[in-house]
């Protein structure tokens, strides 16, 4: 199985079929709280970045979905200062990329743009919400992300060459247990590996 198609079995179709609770956009602002635990408990500062990514429609009513998300990101960047661009990876997946040094509004950001798409019926085309943390004097980079498919949160430390910290993964999995809803089924915690070497899942 290739990597385009691991991707669209764990994040989509397969994710969508096995299933064990509805997404909530609502269970994205867990993250408000993560965002605390993750610095004061565990020594994690976020990257002032969090992305919203999705698979796209060749319709004329999804390109009008696109402009409403995008028209409600420019109006709520004139009071937060939260900026925003689209980027389409290597695998033909769409991202929405917000860029913020307060991770409150990313958060408020990212669930508007989620809210959107389910309001305009295309909440089947949302597969993750991707929040990035740091820690700089031991340049270990872990996220959280959120399945739309799954309705559920897991966490990604990756290291270089494609391997991943487990060690990290499962800390953070028992620190934030309770705090966030956690994926208890460790088949569908899957990597969101870069297109570029050093870079974030989005970039």
């Amino acid at each position: 199985m290739g990597l385009f198609d691991s991707i669209r079995s764990v994040l989509g179709m397969r994710a969508e079929a096995d299933a064990t609770r509805a997404a909530d956009p609502e269970d994205l602002f867990g993250m408000s709280t993560a965002y605390l635990t993750m610095q004061a408990d565990l020594g994690y500062d976020h990257v002032g970045a969090a992305a919203l990514c999705f698979s796209s429609v060749d319709s004329t009513d999804f390109a009008e979905t696109l402009d409403e998300v995008e028209a409600i990101l420019h109006a709520g960047s004139e009071e937060t200062g939260t900026t925003f661009r689209r980027h389409a990876d290597s695998h033909g997946y769409q991202w929405v990329v917000l860029e913020d040094s307060d991770p409150e509004d990313l958060v408020t950001s990212i669930h508007f743009a989620a809210d959107e798409f389910i309001e305009r019926g295309y909440g089947s085309r949302l597969l993750t919400a991707v929040f990035g943390f740091e820690k700089d004097d031991e340049n270990v980079r872990a996220y959280w992300i959120y399945s739309f498919r799954r309705g559920a949160y897991y966490p990604f430390a990756p290291q270089t060459g494609h391997e991943r910290n487990q060690r990290v993964e499962f800390k953070l999995q028992s620190v934030l247990d309770g705090e966030l809803g956690i994926e208890d089924d460790e088949r569908y915690w899957y990597p969101l590996w870069p297109d570029q070497r050093g870079g974030h899942p989005w970039d």
